[in-house]
């Protein structure tokens, strides 16, 4: 997938910095998972993260109270 928007993951009027923070929570844990595993990732973590949550594999959850 080619940089997906943050319009095309973004859906139920999510916040752009939800989506933030849940793709560096994310990105986090994979490279977590590669250094406890001793493999080396050809991309970046991010990038993982990002393509991860526009095909849906990873789905952003609020917490409708938090909201301000």
């Amino acid at each position: 997938m080619l940089r997906p928007a943050a319009v095309q993951i973004l859906k139920n009027n999510e916040s752009y910095y939800s989506l933030v923070v849940a793709v560096a929570k994310r990105a986090r844990e994979i490279t977590e998972n590669a250094f406890e595993n001793k493999t080396v990732l050809n991309e970046r973590p991010v990038k993982i993260a990002v393509d991860e949550f526009a095909s849906g594999e990873c789905r952003l959850i609020e917490d409708p109270g938090v909201r301000g």
